[in-house]
């Protein structure tokens, strides 16, 4: 599984995501690869992935790209990453 961590420019705030969100998978027992982006290029590269990290306003500008959206309002909140990503994906913890 690809899940894509996009950010505004990329970097920063996208790193962050990354780093909860391999923690959150990890949890979860999910074998998934995190790839940090920023929201030009994540339009894009959505056609590789099957699941998208963001914030409330990227995921608005992002827009519909074919696969699930997942809105994190707390890029530091591991538990609410993991949550997120269990309801997108069908996973409890384990």
């Amino acid at each position: 599984m690809v899940i894509l961590a996009v950010c505004g420019m990329g970097i920063g705030t996208g790193i962050v995501l990354q780093t909860n969100a391999e923690k959150a998978v990890r949890e979860l027992g999910l074998d998934a690869e995190i790839e940090v982006t920023d929201l030009d290029a994540a339009r894009t590269a959505t056609s590789r992935s099957d699941l998208v990290l963001t914030s409330p306003d990227l995921a608005r500008e992002l827009g519909e790209v074919g696969v699930p959206v997942v809105v994190i309002d707390n890029f530091l909140d591991v538990a609410e990453i993991r949550e997120r990503i269990a309801a997108a994906t069908g996973h409890a913890p384990g």
